[in-house]
Parts: structure tokens; sequence; C-alpha cells
């Protein structure tokens, strides 16, 4: 199993966006799939169509870390029902819902106890989740304390920045605060990759910037690259997954998030197989 944080430090650079992309990708491929939305905002708690039934939400799960059961309290998709249709077996995209409750986490001092109490909800439990393939998790636009919780449960931290000044530096602080944290917390956490999102082909800041990523970053900005999409919006305000949205536009960034999961899941792999 993968567990993949996405990250920024920047907010507004759509890193719910490629949450929401990779998670479509990963439901169209049959990849059993479980989103943590840990942003206290819930964005992607409402992007994915869930609907609750008295399930408990990601931030009661952490207080009572080690007496949550999980696999009781995830809810499916709405997404699913009509992926399902003519296939032999129901896919799986399974989503622990978040919540402003779990902003009592979102704090700089969290201790070492605290961090891991993502951790524990993830490995205890009656059922475990095993049953995933790939765990994304959706962390805050900050360096607080849900992400640094988020950051000792994964594998991997996957960087999202927009091709601007401000983003790349912050994706560069980013990067530094992830080897320190390593040190510190996770000694086999590493960088997933750099997405550059909201690429705009006709901007010469943006031809510009990317430049300069590719020049500081080398092989950790991902390819490809992922376009502005001028009714992303109206795609989330349906909670409608981009592999399901009609029009040439929707399916051509579908291929795009293809992509950028398969090379994500690839690496993944390999790592994998390097650490045992």
């Amino acid at each position: 199993m993968q567990v993949v944080s996405i990250s920024s430090l920047k907010g507004g650079v759509g890193k719910t966006s490629v949450t929401l992309g990779l998670a479509s990708a990963a439901l169209a491929a049959g990849i059993p799939t479980l989103v943590i939305d840990l942003d206290p905002h819930a964005d992607a708690t409402t992007g994915l169509g869930v609907h609750a039934d008295g399930q408990l939400d990601i931030g009661r799960m952490l207080k009572i870390a080690r007496k949550a059961d999980l696999a009781a309290n995830v809810v499916p998709s709405g997404w699913v029902r009509n992926a399902a249709a003519g296939r032999e077996s129901e896919p799986v995209l399974d989503v622990a819902i978040g919540s402003a409750f779990a902003g009592i986490y979102d704090r700089p001092d969290l201790g070492r106890r605290d961090l891991r109490r993502l951790g524990t909800v993830l490995t205890g439990g009656k059922d475990p989740v095993s049953r995933y393939s790939l765990v994304l998790i959706d962390c805050p636009p900050s360096l607080n304390g849900l992400t640094r919780m988020a950051w000792t449960a994964s594998n991997r931290v996957l960087l999202v920045a927009e091709p601007g000044l401000f983003s790349v530096a912050g994706t560069q602080r980013t990067l530094r605060a992830i080897e320190l944290f390593k040190t510190e917390f996770a000694p086999t956490l590493s960088a997933a990759g750099i997405v550059a999102n909201r690429v705009r082909s006709g901007s010469n800041e943006h031809t510009y910037r990317l430049a300069e990523m590719k020049s500081m970053f080398g092989s950790l900005l991902l390819s490809p690259t992922i376009p502005e999409q001028a009714n992303w919006q109206q795609i989330q305000g349906a909670a409608h997954p981009i592999h399901q949205w009609p029009g040439e536009s929707a399916r051509n960034a579908s291929l795009l998030f293809d992509d950028l999961l398969d090379g994500l899941v690839k690496r993944g792999a390999v790592r994998n197989r390097v650490h045992r």
C-alpha cells in the first residue's frame, strides 16, 4: 500500500484539484483507493460527492486514534455508482471525511505522540486499510500539525505548485522542510515529485517559471504538467469525476491525470522494492 500526502505551502495552487484528479484516475483504473481529507475546509469531501450517515469524520477519529475504527467510518465516494456500471466488481474509492474539527490539531507545536495519530488510525482498528492499494491524503496548505501528521503516516509527499514566483519559492521551502522532517521524524519519507498545475500555455511568465522549475528541481518536476482547466470549478461543483465529464477538454485532462497516476504508482512500487 502506498500512502501519499499531497501538499503545498501556498494556498490556491489547486492541491485539492490534483487530489481529485488522481482519485478520478485511480477509480477509472480500478485501483482500490482511500482519500483522507485532512484539510479542515473539507473541499475534497465535497468534491468526492460524499453523503455521510453517522460516520465519524477524520478529526474525531484522530482524537480517539487508538480506538478509532477507520473501516467502519469511511464513506464510499458518490463517484462510485456511475463508475460501477458494466463492471464485474464494484470499484473502491472511499473517503475519510474532512471537517473543521480536525483543525484542533493544525498547530505548530504538536509533539511526537500527536504526530503519530494518523498513522495509528491507518494501522489500527478491527480491519486495517489493507483493502486499499493507494491512500491519498489531501493536506492543508501549511506546515502546521495536520500536514506533519500526514507526512508521519506517509511513504511519500507529492507537491503541487503553480508556475509563479511565490509558489516556486514555497515549493523550495517545502522540499527543505521534508528533508528536515525526515531527519527528525520520518527517515523513510521521500518527495514523490512536483506537479506543475494550472499552467497557461500562452503565458510568458508561466513559460519562464516552468523553465526555472526544471532547472531548480530537475527530475522532481513531473511530466505531464496540468493546464488550467476552464470548467474545473463546474466539475467540482457537480461533485463529478473528471473522467466522467463530457467534452474534449475534460477527456484530455483525464489522460494527463492517468499519466501522472501511472508514474506515481510505478515510482512508488520501485521505491518499495528498494526499501525491502
